[in-house]
């Protein structure tokens, strides 16, 4: 259910959800050979207008966040060797070598520094607009960057924007906050980042045995770190296991003051990078679940490297943050905007109909294998154990 805001919103705040992009997403690519050549971001801005969804009254363009405020987390030599690459459009071996930047996952591009700061000066700003009322909702789908380490770049991102989101929110004097990441890939520079703080438990779904091979369950004995790695073809009917008996008492148990999803759509069935089989229904219906958990909640994106799927899905997410129920036909206009979509893959140079014509995917229920199971078993033990 939607959250019900107070009347004492400070008038900076609307009493709708805050929706915060920025027009960099649309011209912006990490190279026309890598998964992060389309359209993302402006994709799911443009959908959400053409469908109605997104008035101008509850958009913000996000700020750039500044070098001193990266440097909550980052190494400010990494901050400034990033910023460096960026104005040469180069960089050396040994600072490549050093920070992992100018390789094929993290390539030299014209808005190498400007775009992941964008993305990080959004969450920033959902941290602090957050930390400043009684209940909130902010939607950033720039902001999921979870790999990215303090002096490194890793896995497309540069730099960590929910682990500099959550840190706003601490500091401005949040207790507890759960971060839940339902992206393919493990949330690794999150779940390290807060590894040692107990104001923070961090909870990821991925897919078992997928790059970083990292977030086997039981990690991390004692932290609060949930770690519920999922067989390949993991279906709808085990997410809606998963949410039910882990996620959801989890996060009941925590008993956060701020909530911050990562909602990466590589877990969709028709995604290039992940083997995993969920439709966009139920990634909208465990943040329908997940928001009442908290008061102030902000929700971020991730990965998805199909343009249709992570469109879709997001702008269904933003319309779920609203009361609104995605499944619905597109508008002509939010069609046309499907219809404009290019991808080089083979997939995109056939898609099919349904990529055009539905925002909401068929639904993928299956079997509940006993390896589901298992890893929700163990996750549970795990938090008994913990405390």
């Amino acid at each position: 259910m939607p959250i019900d805001f107070p009347n004492e919103l400070p008038p900076a705040f609307p009493a709708r959800p805050l929706f915060l992009g920025s027009e960099i997403y649309r011209g912006s690519s990490y190279g026309a050979k890598h998964p992060l050549a389309i359209p993302r971001v402006s994709t799911a801005i443009d959908l959400s207008r053409a469908m109605g969804w997104l008035p101008d009254a509850v958009y913000r363009d996000s700020p750039l966040a500044t070098p001193e405020e990266l440097a909550r987390f980052h190494a400010p030599d990494y901050i400034a060797a990033l910023h460096r690459a960026e104005s040469d459009q180069r960089v050396d071996a040994a600072t490549g070598e050093r920070f992992n930047l100018g390789r094929l996952e993290n390539p030299v591009f014209p808005e190498m520094y400007r775009r992941p700061a964008i993305s990080t000066g959004a969450a920033i700003l959902a941290g602090r607009l957050l930390a400043e009322v009684p209940a909130g909702i902010v939607y950033s789908p720039a902001s999921g960057t979870h790999h990215a380490r303090a002096g490194r770049a890793s896995g497309f991102c540069y730099l960590n924007a929910p682990v500099l989101g959550i840190l706003a929110l601490l500091d401005s004097g949040i207790e507890r906050v759960l971060y839940v990441d339902l992206d393919a890939h493990h949330g690794d520079g999150v779940e390290d980042a807060f590894a040692d703080d107990d104001r923070v438990l961090t909870l990821s779904v991925h897919e078992d045995g997928r790059w970083p091979f990292t977030g086997k369950a039981g990690d991390r004995p004692g932290a609060l770190a949930v770690n519920l790695p999922v067989p390949p073809e993991f279906n709808d009917t085990e997410m809606d296991y998963l949410l039910e008996t882990v996620i959801l008492p989890v996060g009941r148990a925590f008993r956060p003051q701020a909530l911050v999803i990562q909602t990466g759509a590589d877990a969709l069935a028709e995604d290039p990078l992940s083997r995993l089989e969920l439709s966009n229904g139920v990634l909208w219906r465990a943040v329908g679940a997940l928001m009442g958990l908290a008061p102030r909640l902000m929700v971020v994106g991730g990965g998805g490297y199909n343009p249709w799927s992570v469109g879709r899905c997001w702008a269904g997410i933003w319309a779920v943050l609203n009361g609104i129920d995605p499944a619905v036909p597109p508008t002509p206009q939010a069609e046309s905007v499907l219809r404009a979509l290019s991808w080089s893959r083979a997939a995109g140079r056939n898609p099919p109909e349904h990529w055009f014509t539905t925002l909401a995917d068929a639904s993928r229920p299956g079997p509940l294998r006993d390896e589901v199971r298992r890893v929700a078993a163990a996750a549970i033990t795990k938090m008994v154990r913990t405390g």
